[in-house]
C-alpha cells in the first residue's frame, strides 16, 4: 500500500475508526475532525464567566461575554423604529413600554444569538386574552416570541406566551402569575438566503419559558403576522431585536444577548442532496475489491445506500447524482462507474484531492 493512499485512507477514517466524528456537514464537524478523539493539543474552549441566574425577586449577572442590551439604567442601547429617541419609560430599575409611544429596537443589529429576556404583566389584571399584558420580543424585527398573561388566561394556543406567535404553541404554560417576573432564554438561528433571495435554509428557534422548554428548536415557517403566514422575504443577515408595544403597560429588566458563531449556508453545491428511490439504489449493492483498496460492501435499508469499509460499522451515503455519493460523518466521495450496457462495475473513493480505487463489484 503506497504512502499516499494510506495517508488518505487514515484521514477518512477508514483504517482508523477514532479519527471518525459522525455529524452534520458544517463547519463545526469540519474543524472536529481535524483531530484525534481526546487530542489535548486541540485549542481549548475560552472561559467565561457565566454569571448568576435570575430569581422573581432580583435579576441575575449575565454571562461576561453578553452585550448588554439593559441594565436598568438607561435606554440608550434602543431605539425607537424610525430611528428616533425611544419613548418607553425607565423606573426602578425596569423598562415599560409605553401605551402608544410604539416598538422600540435595539441600536445594535443581531443574527444567530442567545438572548435572555425577563419581562413581567401588570399587576392588576384587566383584559382578557390578547388584551392582557400583551407585548412580544421579535429577532431580527422579524419573528415573535409573544409575551402575554398567560396565568389562568384562555387565548388561541399559538398567541398564548412564548408561542412562536402565529406558528407554533408553547410545549407547556410556564407562566408565573400577573406582575411576577419571568425570564425568556432564546437560541435562535436565522434562516440563510440563496443568491436569488429564496430561504435556502429555514431559521430556528428554542425557547425556555423560566427554565422549562417550550419551544424544541422548532423551523421557523416565516415572519410571523397577525392571522397570516407570509414566506420567507429576503432580509440581513443581522437586523435589530425588537420589543412590542401593544397597549399593555409591560415591564423588562435584565435584557443581554450572545452572539453566536456563524453557521454555513446549508445549500453549498458538494452537500447537496438528491432523492434516488430504493429501485435506483439496488445497482450500487455489493461487494468491491481493487489492489490497495479496503474492502467496500454497499447495502440497502429501503431507500438508503449504506457503506462498510473492511468490517468497520455500516454509515449512510447520500446521493448528489446519478452516481455520485458522499458521507455526512466523514466527509469522503463515492464515484460510481457504469459500464457500456448501463450497470454499475466499480467505485473509486475520494477525498478532496486524494483517490483511490477503483475498486470492482465482484459478481455472484
Amino acid at each position: 500500500m503506497s504512502q499516499r493512499v494510506l495517508c488518505l485512507l487514515i484521514a477518512v477514517g477508514l483504517l482508523f475508526p477514532a479519527y471518525v466524528l459522525a455529524g452534520t456537514p458544517d463547519e463545526g464537524a469540519k474543524a472536529a475532525r481535524q483531530f484525534r478523539i481526546h487530542d489535548w493539543t486541540r485549542p481549548q474552549p475560552p472561559i467565561v464567566d457565566p454569571g448568576t441566574p435570575s430569581t422573581p425577586q432580583q435579576p441575575g449577572k449575565p454571562p461576561a461575554d453578553a452585550v448588554i442590551l439593559f441594565d436598568g439604567r438607561d435606554v440608550s442601547n434602543w431605539r425607537a423604529m424610525d430611528g428616533g429617541p425611544a419613548k418607553w419609560v425607565i423606573k426602578d430599575g425596569v423598562m415599560e413600554s409605553v401605551k402608544g409611544s410604539g416598538y422600540v429596537r435595539t441600536l445594535q443589529a443581531f443574527g444567530d444569538c442567545q438572548l435572555h429576556v425577563e419581562w413581567a404583566t401588570p399587576v392588576n389584571v384587566e383584559g382578557k386574552s390578547q388584551g392582557r399584558g400583551n407585548s412580544g420580543v421579535f429577532l431580527m424585527n422579524t419573528y415573535e416570541v409573544q409575551v402575554l398573561d398567560s396565568f389562568d388566561n384562555q387565548t388561541y394556543p399559538d398567541g398564548q406566551a412564548s408561542a412562536v406567535y402565529g406558528q407554533y404553541p408553547p410545549q407547556i404554560n410556564a407562566s408565573r402569575g400577573p406582575g411576577v417576573w419571568q425570564t425568556y432564554d432564546i437560541i435562535f438561528h436565522r434562516p440563510r438566503f440563496d443568491e436569488e433571495g429564496k430561504a435556502a435554509q429555514p431559521g430556528h428557534i428554542t425557547v425556555l419559558h423560566n427554565g422549562v422548554l417550550t419551544q424544541d428548536h422548532v423551523e421557523i415557517l416565516g415572519p410571523t403576522t397577525w392571522m397570516n403566514r407570509p414566506p420567507y422575504r429576503l432580509h440581513a443577515d443581522k437586523l435589530p431585536l425588537a420589543l412590542q408595544d401593544h397597549g399593555n403597560p409591560v415591564r423588562f429588566r435584565n435584557i443581554w444577548v450572545r452572539e453566536l458563531p456563524a453557521r454555513p449556508a446549508a445549500e453549498r453545491d458538494k452537500d447537496k442532496e438528491i432523492f434516488l428511490g430504493s429501485a435506483a439504489l439496488e445497482p450500487f449493492v455489493g461487494e468491491y475489491r481493487g489492489e490497495g483498496t479496503p474492502v467496500i460492501t454497499i447495502t440497502r435499508n429501503q431507500d438508503q445506500l449504506l457503506a462498510t469499509f473492511a468490517g468497520n460499522p455500516a454509515r449512510p451515503i447520500y446521493a448528489r447524482s446519478e452516481n455520485n455519493f458522499f458521507s455526512k460523518a466523514i466527509g469522503i466521495e463515492f464515484e460510481f462507474q457504469r459500464g457500456a450496457n448501463g450497470q454499475v462495475e466499480s467505485v473509486i473513493i475520494k477525498h478532496g484531492d486524494d483517490r483511490i480505487g477503483p475498486a470492482r463489484k465482484q459478481t455472484r
